[in-house]
C-alpha cells in the first residue's frame, strides 16, 4: 500500500487510500498507525474505497503542538476528508480512534453515513484510568516511548494468544510514534468527555465491536447503548486487536454493516 501525504495548513497527514466505491475511513488507536489495518484494508478495498490516516504524531504524520483534545484529532480527519473532496463517509475507529470518531459524530454528524467503535467506548476515563494516563506520560518523559510500548502491547492481545509475530509487529509500529505525539494523545484521552449521549441521539447506523477477551475495553463498556440503529458484535477469542486476532470476523461484521448504509 502506497502512503500518501496531505498538506493541511501547517500539518502533514500521512494516509493510505485503496479501492473504489463508498468510502470507509479507518482510524487507528493509541501509538498505532494505518498499519494496524494492513490485514483489513485489502479485504474491504474489494468493495469500498478505504482511507486510513496516521494520526498526529503517529506513524508518518507530522507532529502539531496544537493538539490537546480528541476534538483536535477529529478536526484533522475532517480536514483530510475535505482535502480529498469527500462529502460523506462511514468512519470506524479503533480504541483512541473510536474516541475521535465519537467526537466527529458529535460535531460533524452531517459528514457521516454511519460510524463504528472497534474495541472502544463512549465512557470517559474513570479516576484509575486517568492516573494511569499520567503514569504513562511520566514514563514516556523519563524512559522514552519504547518502554511504554513494550509494556502496553502484549496486554492489547487476548491472554492466551499465540500471535507472537503480530505482537512484535504492533510493537514496531508503536516505536515509530513520536514521544510528544503519544503524550498529546494520552492527555486527549484522559480529558475526553462522556459521549454516551452521542450514541443515544444518533439516528444513522452505528456499529459497536468488542473483543470477547479484551483486557482494555471489556464488552460491557463498548455496548453502553442499545437501540434499533446500533449493531452490537462480539469477536470470539479476540482481545483489543481484532484486526489482527479475528480479521475475517471483523471484516465480515464491517461488510454486513456497510450493507445497511444508505
Amino acid at each position: 500500500m502506497k502512503v500518501k501525504t496531505a498538506n493541511l495548513d501547517t500539518r502533514k497527514l500521512a494516509y493510505v487510500d485503496e479501492g473504489k466505491g463508498e468510502t470507509i475511513v479507518l482510524i487507528h488507536g493509541f501509538c498505532g498507525s494505518h498499519e494496524y489495518w494492513e490485514d483489513v484494508i485489502p479485504e474491504l478495498a474489494k468493495e469500498y474505497r478505504v482511507i486510513a490516516p496516521d494520526l498526529n504524531g503517529h506513524g508518518k504524520s507530522s507532529l502539531s503542538d496544537s493538539v490537546c483534545a480528541v476534538e483536535d484529532l477529529s478536526e484533522d480527519i475532517k480536514d483530510l476528508i475535505g482535502h480529498l473532496g469527500l462529502d460523506q463517509v462511514t468512519m470506524l475507529g479503533h480504541s483512541l480512534g473510536g474516541y475521535i470518531t465519537l467526537a466527529f459524530a458529535d460535531h460533524q454528524s452531517n459528514r457521516l453515513k454511519g460510524y463504528g467503535l472497534i474495541h472502544s467506548t463512549a465512557f470517559p476515563d474513570d479516576e484509575a484510568a486517568r492516573k494511569k494516563r499520567d503514569s504513562t506520560i511520566e514514563e514516556i518523559k523519563e524512559k522514552g516511548i519504547k518502554s511504554v510500548i513494550d509494556q502496553m502491547v502484549p496486554n492489547l492481545f487476548a491472554p492466551d494468544t499465540s500471535l507472537t509475530e503480530k505482537i512484535q509487529k504492533a510493537k514496531r509500529i508503536g516505536y515509530e510514534t513520536a514521544s510528544e505525539g503519544a503524550i498529546a494523545a494520552a492527555i486527549a484521552m484522559k480529558n475526553r468527555p462522556n459521549r454516551n449521549d452521542v450514541l443515544q441521539n444518533s439516528k444513522i447506523p452505528v456499529l459497536l465491536v468488542a473483543g470477547e477477551s479484551d483486557q482494555v475495553v471489556p464488552p460491557e463498556k463498548t455496548f453502553s447503548v442499545a437501540k434499533e440503529n446500533i449493531i452490537q458484535a462480539t469477536l470470539k477469542g479476540a482481545g483489543h486487536m481484532g484486526m489482527y486476532e479475528a480479521r475475517d470476523a471483523l471484516v465480515e461484521e464491517i461488510n454486513a454493516f456497510m450493507k445497511k448504509i444508505k
